[in-house]
């Protein structure tokens, strides 16, 4: 059975004591319980956290959170950091679903793989990430990057199909192979392939190939983070198509040349 712990989070851990941290609600399915009858607690109360074990059904660690540092030491299940407005978590592992949903700010990176709906809005919600940045070492699953109204999500693997729909704004990096269909629906948002041309929609047409200067700078920003970037792409030319013709037609997909 799932549990819901949105209360693993850095700032219910950092002006509190251990007795008040292992007493902090958690539900199993119906079931009102503790985080104390699931983890061991131990150290002193700080907004620097530390949680290891089998996570992959647990549910929203480090949602709601506004400040500090979360090392995740394992697989995690759904929601991280969903609603998240500062700090940064650090997954030593691989995500679920719906990752960095809906986060205002601060950053999440992972170093295995994510799920579905990456850094996506929620069903019936129109507008999903509005700042901050998400990491992926990995392959990402399809439909990522719904609805982003700004920030920065970046996949060194693979990035599955319909990445970026009705993306308001932002960008999406993907140094592996970007699926199909990406960009359905596209306003103003960036989506930059690095690993060969995808599949594009009827709805997006060739404009140009140049460099773009803004890219550059983004590069240079993601090597700075510690994340390796080629000279051909720093430096390169990029195919630009705009689209999608049936919105607005200011949204764009950069393909390395």
């Amino acid at each position: 059975m799932p549990l819901e712990a949105e209360n693993i989070n850095c700032d219910n851990f950092a002006d509190t004591t251990i007795d008040e941290i292992k007493n902090l609600t958690v539900f199993q399915g119906r079931q009102k319980a503790c985080i104390g009858d699931f983890f061991e607690i131990t150290g002193e109360p700080s907004d620097k956290v530390m949680i290891e074990g089998d996570l992959r059904n647990v549910k929203r660690i480090g949602q709601n959170m506004t400040r500090g540092f979360l090392w995740v030491k394992g697989d995690t299940g759904p929601h991280l950091g969903a609603y998240m407005t500062g700090g940064v978590i650090y997954v030593d592992g691989s995500v679920g679903d719906y990752a960095g949903a809906h986060m205002k700010e601060g950053r999440i990176w992972i170093t295995g793989d994510a799920g579905n709906f990456l850094g996506s809005a929620y069903p019936g919600e129109t507008k999903g990430v509005n700042k901050g940045a998400i990491v992926v070492l990995g392959n990402a699953g399809s439909d990522s990057a719904i609805r982003m109204r700004r920030g920065v999500i970046v996949v060194k693997g693979d990035l599955g199909d319909f990445a970026g729909q009705a993306m308001l704004a932002g960008t999406v990096f993907c140094f592996g192979k970007l699926g199909d269909r990406a960009g359905a629906a596209n306003k103003r948002g960036s989506i930059v392939a690095l690993g060969g041309k995808p599949v594009f929609l009827p709805t997006y047409h060739y404009d140009c190939t140049y460099r773009p200067t803004i890219l550059g700078v983004l590069f240079r920003r993601l090597r700075d983070w510690g994340l390796e970037v080629s000279e051909e792409a720093v430096n390169g030319y990029f195919e630009r198509y705009t689209g999608d013709l049936n919105i607005l037609s200011k949204g764009e997909i950069l393909v390395l040349k």
